[in-house]
């Protein structure tokens, strides 16, 4: 039995919010009710002269499940970090007081999701975050690919569930669909001649995961970053068992911000010959100046390939980036709502991608 729900979004995610729900719509359980959980227009933000605002409910919600969808990072509307922010705080608040019976809040990216790591004398920004949501009333949070697995431990799941959803399989997925399309290939071609590499240590578990995947070569990246300052790489150590020299190299990260790391990591792998040199990450922040470091791997030829997900808007970069290909998350999110507001399990969102099977089942269709 599905549960009386609307979806709705902060003005920072109502264009993806509505590519959502058209999505949802297409699923024949919801068949003709899109005017029911169709919110977008549900919020409405005021900006008051003195910088303040407030977020205005325009319909009874009372007794519905209501999931928002927000982002604090680069977004559609252009709407900085902190007013972002404290846009989905009121919103999360007028929602509670509007008897709301569930607030599920829908971030794909969590901008201050690596503010993460304890020290003596800072603030912790994804705690504060994760802090203020639950204590305004949000009982479910979904996002995709947190960077940190350490990072879902901030929140007592008795109070408020917490679901991290990978999102490098939509970008396995797509390499399958438009660069392999087919098993022979995958044996053939992508076992010998590809490669995938971690931009730092830390990224080594979830590039070797994206290795397992496709069965190839996993190379490690080990990065010394400036103690003292931010986004700035002094040297990087190549790690791997097996030559670069002419394979195809994908580079697997969670984001991509000022493409500083990659930048310095493309620099000291192109020496080692290989074939080409590509770059996938679920998160395309492009901080400046991102865009113009990898237009300038790309006009050097260092870089052929770029592969991202629409977790984050980013409409200069594209423009500036015509090699750029950015993957779909709104159809993935649209099965995640399905599965919550069914009350069925998310098991099968969640588990492994294997190429190998994948392809042979696309096979068997055609």
């Amino acid at each position: 039995m599905n549960n009386d729900f609307v979806i709705c979004a902060t003005r920072s995610m109502k264009q993806y919010a509505a590519r959502v729900i058209d999505h949802l719509a297409k699923f024949p359980d919801f068949a003709g009710q899109r005017e029911k959980f169709a919110g977008t227009d549900l919020l409405n933000t005021v900006c008051f002269a003195n910088g303040e605002l407030e977020v205005e409910v325009n319909a009874s919600i009372r007794g519905k499940d209501v999931i928002v969808f927000s982002s604090s990072a680069r977004n559609e509307a252009g709407i900085g970090v902190g007013e972002a922010k404290l846009e989905l705080y009121h919103a999360i608040d007028a929602i509670k007081r509007s008897q709301a019976a569930r607030i599920i809040v829908f971030e794909p990216f969590v901008s201050c999701s690596r503010s993460d790591r304890s020290t003596r004398r800072n603030s912790v920004g994804l705690w504060a975050h994760l802090k203020i949501l639950v204590s305004l009333g949000a009982r479910h949070i979904v996002t995709y690919q947190l960077h940190s697995d350490k990072s879902k431990s901030m929140i007592d799941p008795t109070i408020c569930a917490l679901d991290d959803i990978p999102g490098l399989p939509l970008l396995k997925q797509r390499l399958c669909d438009t660069y392999i399309k087919s098993l022979d290939r995958l044996e053939n071609e992508v076992r010998p001649r590809w490669a995938f590499c971690s931009v730092d240590a830390g990224g080594e578990k979830l590039t070797r995961r994206f290795a397992n995947a496709f069965g190839a070569p996993l190379v490690v990246a080990h990065k010394q970053r400036h103690p003292s300052r931010a986004n700035t790489v002094e040297s990087i150590n190549i790690l791997t068992a097996e030559p670069i020299e002419g394979k195809s190299l994908w580079i697997v990260d969670d984001m991509v911000d000022t493409a500083g790391s990659v930048e310095s990591l493309i620099r000291a792998l192109a020496p080692l010959g290989p074939r080409e040199i590509n770059l996938i990450a679920v998160h395309a922040l492009f901080s400046p100046p991102a865009a113009q470091r990898l237009a300038a791997l790309a006009e050097e030829g260092l870089l052929k390939h770029i592969m991202v997900t629409d977790t984050v808007s980013c409409p200069d970069a594209l423009s500036a980036l015509p090699f750029i290909e950015v993957v779909p998350s709104t159809g993935l999110s649209a099965r995640i709502i399905r599965t919550i507001v069914t009350n069925i399990s998310m098991s099968q969102l969640l588990l492994p991608f294997d190429a190998g099977a994948y392809l042979k089942s696309l096979s068997a269709i055609q």
